[in-house]
Order: C-alpha cells, then structure tokens, then sequence
C-alpha cells in the first residue's frame, strides 16, 4: 500500500526539539528516513524528516530529526540565519528554498 505523507513544517520554519535538545530552522525535508537502515526504527523511517539548522553565540549544527520530535516554535531560530548562512534563498515571490535549487 502506498503511503503519502504531508511534512507538517516548512523550509525557513522555526522548531524546536520536544525535549528542548535544540531549535532551530527547517533547511530540508526528506518524505522518510533517508539515513542508513540500521540506524532507525522501520515504524519510525516512514514520516518525514527534517535538517534543521541550529545557531547560536558558540556557532551552530544541523539535526536529523523525525517529525514525531518536533514542534513549531516562535523563538530562538529565524529564517534569515539559514540564507546568512547559505542553507536557504529567497525566490522572486518571497518563498524560501534551498540554495542548491535555482531561483524561479
């Protein structure tokens, strides 16, 4: 059976870990794990995954998380962080989309 998936947050959306391990900015999704198989859970591997850029006064990371432990959060992580940082560009409408990807 075929199984779709919607990503709950978004490229340039602020999250936050449940457990407040870290927060930050959505700079990709996967639709499943995209990580090796040993790795996770196969119950796990089937939602979305995110990279999700965290900074901070000591220099920043990016998580690999399920979006089982996220949560939308309106704090420390701002979009403008991932394009500074050249995670993220900003189309001609405004939408924000992976720097790789050309602008439209």
């Amino acid at each position: 059976m075929l199984r779709i998936s919607t990503a709950r947050f978004r490229l340039g959306q602020t999250v936050r870990h449940r457990e407040n391990a870290f927060s930050g900015v959505v700079v990709d999704v996967d639709a499943a794990y995209a990580g090796q198989p040993f790795e996770v859970d196969p119950a796990d591997a089937a939602q979305p995954y995110y990279r999700v850029l965290s900074t901070g006064a000591e220099g920043g990371f990016v998580a690999y998380a399920a979006e089982h432990v996220l949560v939308a959060d309106a704090g420390e992580g701002r979009p403008g962080d991932a394009v500074d940082d050249g995670w993220l560009r900003r189309d001609r409408s405004g939408r924000l989309t992976p720097a790789h990807h050309r602008l439209q």
